[in-house]
């Protein structure tokens, strides 16, 4: 990877962002590029993790996995932050897996790569340290938001961090993955993005999801999107 692709990639990413030139630098010629497709598996539970992701124009999703087969997802991941992260507590798989929600680019590197820079840089290490804050955060309240919110707001709030993480207004889902991540029927999605697309907010056609009013999507919205997002712009800065 050159070093003038590399750093176009950086600024894509916040945790990539946030390092000193000189880390980065250092960092750079083992990030390689790489596009997501659709639903691709970034780990499988309890397999080594090879990579670890720092996704630039894509969204992947953290998902536990039931005794009756049954996935539920516990976070996503976007261009705030990384995938990996058990290999950064010491550990070389997961019970829980990660595949791509929306398809996009992304850089990666290699997991025994970057648990030597992890051991060589502080700033990197203490980078990442806050980031987990930051999931551990993003976890407890969306928690908190499936137990308290309506569907329709938490529809909105999703939908924006979508919006966060990737290039332009428009991405792909099928109501099957909208369904998987709000933890409700596919009925419900049906319903909570016909209202939103009704308001003029969104238009939703053969899983293809256009965001056409940002600031009505806001306004829809719970809270909670935006205790999320202070959260990792504080935590980041």
């Amino acid at each position: 990877m050159s070093a003038a692709n590399a750093h176009s990639e950086r600024i894509q990413n916040r945790l990539l962002a946030a390092l000193p030139t000189g880390d980065y630098a250092r960092l750079s010629p083992a990030l390689e590029p790489i596009s997501l497709v659709p639903r691709q598996s970034v780990y499988e539970p309890y397999q080594p993790i090879p990579y670890v992701y720092f996704p630039t124009r894509s969204i992947i999703s953290l998902v536990t996995l039931m005794d009756d087969g049954t996935a539920v997802e516990v976070a996503t991941v976007g261009n705030e932050g990384m995938v990996g992260l058990p290999v950064f507590l010491g550990v070389d798989s997961s019970p829980g897996q990660a595949f791509t929600l929306v398809p996009g680019a992304s850089v990666r590197m290699r997991a025994d790569i970057f648990k030597a820079e992890i051991a060589l840089s502080g700033v990197l290490r203490n980078l990442t340290h806050r980031y987990i804050q930051g999931l551990f955060n993003q976890i407890a309240r969306s928690a908190a938001c499936s137990r308290l919110h309506l569907a329709d707001q938490r529809c909105a709030r999703w939908l924006l961090t979508m919006h966060d993480g990737v290039a332009g207004d428009e991405f792909h889902l099928t109501h099957e993955f909208f369904a998987q991540v709000l933890g409700v029927r596919r009925a419900t999605v049906t319903e909570c993005a016909g209202r939103l697309q009704r308001a003029g907010v969104i238009r939703y056609h053969r899983g293809q999801i256009r965001i056409v009013n940002r600031r009505a999507l806001e306004a829809a919205a719970c809270s909670c999107y935006h205790g999320i997002k202070a959260d990792f712009d504080r935590l980041l800065a």
